[in-house]
């Protein structure tokens, strides 16, 4: 059982008190953004009403404190990922911008014609077409891993896949459609074994467990602040510090540079060298604020109490004759994600539907197209968890779902 108040918690979300169409908002689409608390929206104004000033670039008292704030929150995320270095750790938009930074750095400029890169078929969009890019320009050869009929990736897939030209390994921790939890680390100690670096996808998986880049050995990881109680607009990028001091930077410009001559410019250390520009100190002032929230209430108790709601929901979807689940039935190694059609709606539909009485769910491909022509659907409705969401709001989205049976014809 967890043990922490979860109305008490809600009380920290303004936002989960607000009303859609007359009913009480029910939000189950946290795989796509969570919401803030208090704590963070307060940790943003403060910054902007007290602190506000363009860091590293001022021996002025603003300046000062914007530089402060940002490099705490650097350590704080070291910290909170148990990175070796603060030096490891670059800050970015998203977990995007950090994917493209690894596949523009390092996959531009150290992968050979022939060389492979090893994928699995349920990315999301941001951790394929960057690789697709590589691969086009670079003569590399970009190859699947195949999900097994539970929706799981057997390590004899795995290692059929990887062989001793796969060069680099990218893969996400959960995924976002399927709420698999893939076993990364295995994963990770066989790539190494053939000589290739492993790429961290970990956007679904840090915001609901604990992730240690130490104990995994990932050479990358990355991960977006919005997903974990943050707000939009930054990303963090872990890199082990011997293979990021030998990679070029991607973005240039200001505040990366050492010196600069008319012809020829030398590049600050890292991390600085990857971070081009006036930073989002806001952002990294909201960061900070939202790992402070999740290690108070702690990652363990987020993740157990997340599996109780994930049980709890598959075991009253699953009772429903006419819904499919895409994704592991049983809640080993599996995150508060569920995808689902229903039988003989549209996913679109549906989701329209259900948000007429509040309930908050997404629909489509889920930026993960290859994922979904494997299966051989177009779309689905997904549901997915947070800390802050209750078994009372599933109760809610399950009638919900049978209410947009009856509006479409397919009586109760």
């Amino acid at each position: 059982m967890h043990n922490f108040d979860v109305e008490k918690i809600r009380h920290d979300f303004p936002i989960l008190s607000k009303h859609i169409n007359d009913k009480q908002l029910v939000y189950l689409d946290n795989a796509a953004t969570t919401h803030k608390p208090k704590q963070v929206i307060d940790a943003i104004k403060n910054y902007n009403e007290i602190n506000n000033g363009n860091p590293h670039r001022g021996a002025h008292y603003l300046s000062v404190a914007a530089t402060e704030i940002y490099e705490n929150t650097r350590e704080k995320v070291k910290k909170f990922i148990n990175a070796s270095s603060s030096k490891e750790i670059i800050f970015t938009k998203n977990a995007t911008e950090s994917l493209n930074l690894v596949a523009n750095s390092y996959g531009m400029n150290f992968l050979k014609p022939g060389d492979e890169i090893v994928l699995c078929i349920s990315e999301h969009h941001s951790n394929i077409i960057p690789w697709q890019r590589v691969a086009k320009t670079r003569g590399a050869i970009l190859k699947y891993m195949y999900l097994n009929s539970d929706f799981r990736l057997t390590m004899e897939e795995v290692k059929e896949k990887i062989t001793n030209k796969t060069k680099i390994v990218s893969i996400a921790q959960m995924s976002n459609v399927l709420g698999t939890i893939y076993k990364v680390k295995e994963i990770i100690e066989y790539a190494h074994s053939k000589g290739a670096v492993v790429l961290i996808d970990a956007a679904q998986s840090v915001p609901h467990m604990k992730v240690d880049v130490k104990y995994l050995d990932a050479d990358f990881l990355v991960f977006s602040g919005h997903k974990m109680l943050g707000p939009m607009g930054i990303g963090v990028l872990y890199a082990k510090k011997n293979i990021i001091e030998n990679m070029p930077p991607f973005l240039l410009g200001g505040d990366m540079i050492e010196y600069v001559e008319e012809q020829e410019t030398t590049f600050a250390e890292i991390p600085f060298k990857f971070e081009a520009g006036t930073q989002n100190v806001e952002g990294a002032a909201g960061l900070s604020a939202a790992i402070d929230y999740l290690e108070n209430i702690g990652l363990y108790n987020i993740y157990n109490y997340e599996k109780e709601l994930t049980a709890y929901a598959l075991d009253k979807m699953i009772n429903l004759p006419y819904i499919k689940i895409y994704g592991p039935k049983n809640l080993e190694n599996r995150g508060g994600i569920i995808s689902f059609t229903v039988q003989g709606c549209h996913p679109h539909d549906i989701s329209s539907i259900v948000d007429t009485y509040g309930v908050a769910i997404r629909a489509g491909h889920h930026c993960a197209q290859p994922l979904m022509k494997y299966l051989g659907v177009p779309a689905l409705s997904r549901v997915s968890f947070y800390f802050y969401n209750t078994k009372e709001e599933i109760d809610i989205f399950i009638e919900s779902i049978k209410n947009a049976r009856k509006w479409l014809g397919y009586g109760s």
